[in-house]
């Protein structure tokens, strides 16, 4: 499965919307992918969606930035 995740890059500072930044990642389920997510980075997590195939046809088309991440 893929899922969007929405974040920010600094867990320190207040979370604002214009940083909210999101990447793509494949995990067998949500929490996999929190957990892939907490081991590798120091992001501030906000959302995790898993994106059906229709959802996921859409942003590959619509964001030039797509690209899964790998750890």
């Amino acid at each position: 499965m893929i899922f969007k995740v929405t974040y920010q890059e600094n867990k320190d500072q207040v979370p604002k919307r214009e940083a909210t930044q999101s990447l793509y990642i494949e995990a067998e389920d949500r929490v996999e992918a929190i957990d892939k997510l907490t081991k590798n980075t120091e992001y501030n997590l906000e959302f995790v969606q898993e994106l059906d195939s229709a959802h996921l046809a859409y942003e590959q088309e619509h964001n030039p930035d797509f690209k899964l991440v790998e750890f």
